[in-house]
């Protein structure tokens, strides 16, 4: 199966879904070292953007290699949203824009942005159209990532996908969940084939990928054109090694010795203080995955926590040679979750959020001036 995005074909259909914290220059070049796809930076908010913010301008790099560039933005305001759009063509900053319309935290949906946006029917057309129009020009794709709703009230992924579709965009990417279960239960599937029935363009699925084999099933059971990788693949990049081996029918999988963990543990800090331009900054970033990396090994909570306060290389290193190279990869935590689960919550609106679909009032302090977690 093969998926266009404008000029480019992503080969295999696969995604990496943007993380805030997580999907920088060096986790990218890491997943990319293991299979093909397109790999998505973290999101980039439009004011920040357009206002320089120097933080934000420095998560907006790319590596030498990595083409197409994608980037992630997100906005509540269409005429920032077109403002950002243009800033990134004239200043060839991407080649990729993909629109967040999914993101369920708190000081996100308070505003009307991310999930919360899509219930304002007009102005989710607005901004989409906004950015489709700017990006134009230079022939640079845009494509919507979204969630099934607000919550099972308030469904708006079908209308959402529509309007999208009549904006121009390349194509849809569903989180199977609705913003109030964030990232706990069961992510729907069948929604994701009720909006591959809706649309003539691309539909890719997110949610609930944690092995290769799990993108297959469910390309098979939606029919959609491709998927999208979230937290399946923290602490295991080498799932985009395995997920090129699916989609190419073949059976093989990488299942890395502990002693072959440890060795991408070290390059990804390697890279991260490359990144960063600092070793204790590249270190100390490379801190949170630890325990993702090291999930059903058996190495110490001592050595772990000792791996999770590290602040240089050489410190890491040592750390990491205390380990059993031998030690093969523990099979019995194939298929669990990873990353964050939590449990379902109220979705935090603006006043009033939902009393009228049709009001496409800016919600005040919608924009936020910084990009990141």
């Amino acid at each position: 199966m093969t998926l266009k995005l404008g000029p480019y074909v992503v080969d295999p259909p696969v995604v990496l879904a943007p993380m805030a914290g997580i999907t920088n220059v060096a986790f990218r070049q890491l997943c990319r070292e293991q299979g093909a796809g397109l790999y998505v930076c973290e999101m980039i908010t439009t004011r920040a953007l357009v206002e320089r913010n120097p933080k934000t301008m420095s998560m907006i790099q790319f590596g030498a290699h990595e083409k197409p560039r994608s980037l992630q933005l997100y906005g509540v305001d269409p005429a920032t949203i077109r403002k950002a759009v243009e800033m990134v063509v004239e200043q060839d900053l991407a080649d990729h824009i993909d629109m967040n319309f999914g993101c369920s935290v708190p000081k996100v949906t308070r505003r009307g942005g991310g999930s919360a946006l899509p219930w304002k029917r007009n102005l989710f057309a607005s901004i989409v159209s906004a950015a489709v129009s700017a990006a134009a020009p230079a022939g640079i794709p845009v494509t919507v990532k979204m969630r099934i709703g607000i919550d099972d009230d308030h469904v708006t992924m079908l209308d959402a996908g529509r309007i999208a579709q009549d904006a121009g965009v390349a194509w849809v990417a569903l989180h199977a969940r609705t913003a109030a279960q964030r990232y706990s239960g069961t992510a729907s599937w069948d929604a994701i084939a009720s909006l591959k029935s809706t649309l003539d363009i691309p539909v890719l699925g997110n949610g609930d990928i944690w092995e290769a084999s799990d993108a297959l099933e469910m390309m098979s059971q939606t029919g959609c054109d491709g998927v999208v990788i979230g937290r399946g693949c923290l602490g295991r990049p080498w799932l985009f090694a395995d997920l090129a081996a699916a989609f190419a029918g073949r059976s093989d999988r990488k299942l890395p010795t502990q002693g072959e963990v440890a060795a991408l543990m070290h390059r990804h800090a390697t890279l991260l203080v490359d990144w960063w331009g600092k070793e204790k900054e590249g270190v100390t970033d490379f801190r949170k995955h630890v325990a993702w990396y090291l999930k059903g090994f058996p190495a110490g909570g001592e050595l772990r926590a000792a791996m999770a306060m590290s602040s240089s290389l050489t410190e890491l290193g040592d750390l990491l040679s205390q380990l059993d190279p031998d030690v093969p990869f523990p099979r019995e935590i194939l298929g669990q979750p990873r990353g964050r689960t939590g449990t379902p919550a109220k979705v935090v609106l603006p006043q009033n959020w939902l009393d009228n679909r049709d009001d496409d009032t800016i919600p005040e302090g919608a924009e936020l001036d910084d990009s990141g977690g």
